[in-house]
């Protein structure tokens, strides 16, 4: 009789342990379905006093070295020479890079900043940088494109042509062509442009004779200017 009920105890252990056992795969399997292998690998290391591992993957973190940041330039410059600036940690190296090749390098100060006077070439520059410390390297910081022109803008006065004289009539509408993405001025009021760069400003005269002063600017500061003379009689 007693062995029986000794069995019987060890019976019940038994499917108890072997139910418990179930339900824990049963539980990982869900675990691992909706979050994941990461989850059960942090898990694993918690439930394992895994202090060691946890320290490695601290100091991995710690490796990761962020690129630098540049300031902002303008679209484009009517000078070749020009400053590039940005920051980044203190005591880095940085390395600049223009149109993919390698310029020069220099070290961040103690407040982390830094900057290169460099000279650029006609047409499109694409600017980035990265930073160095120690055996680590980070990745590119991101680009600034900045264009170098020096050329002034076209700028051709279709109406009125100088000298005119005017009648009946106490404004003029000033019409012209420059270059697309050039801003025009008339004696000082924003003329109305469009994509292809036609331009108009209606003008109020005074009797007598005019002066009219146009001016284009492009983007990179370059000017032409032109004036010219009409006269209104009423």
């Amino acid at each position: 009789m007693a062995r029986s009920r000794l069995s019987r105890r060890i019976e019940a252990k038994t499917k108890k342990n072997l139910f418990l056992s179930v339900l824990g795969i049963i539980l990982v399997l869900l675990l691992t379905f909706k979050f994941g292998l990461p989850l059960l690998i942090n898990l694993s290391i918690f439930l394992s006093g895994g202090k060691g591992n946890q320290e490695q993957l601290e100091k991995k973190d710690l490796s990761f070295i962020s690129p630098p940041i540049l300031s902002s330039l303008p679209q484009a410059t009517s000078s070749a020479s020009i400053i590039i600036s940005g920051v980044s940690s203190k005591g880095q190296t940085i390395k600049l890079y223009i149109n993919d090749v390698f310029i020069g390098e220099t070290k961040t100060k103690e407040d982390g900043v830094f900057s290169f006077e460099e000279e650029i070439k006609a047409g499109e520059n694409i600017i980035k940088a990265k930073a160095v410390q120690g055996d680590k390297e980070s990745e590119f910081s991101k680009n600034i494109t900045l264009a170098l022109k020096s050329t002034p803008p076209s700028l051709r006065i279709n109406f009125p042509s100088d000298g005119q004289s005017l009648k009946d009539q106490n404004t003029v509408d000033v019409q012209g062509t420059t270059d697309p993405d050039v801003k025009v001025t008339v004696n000082g009021f924003w003329a109305i442009t469009d994509s292809i760069g036609s331009f108009s400003y209606r003008l109020p005269l005074q009797n007598g004779e005019s002066k009219i002063r146009i001016i284009a600017t492009d983007i990179a500061g370059n000017k032409t200017e032109k004036e010219i003379r009409v006269t209104f009689y009423p």
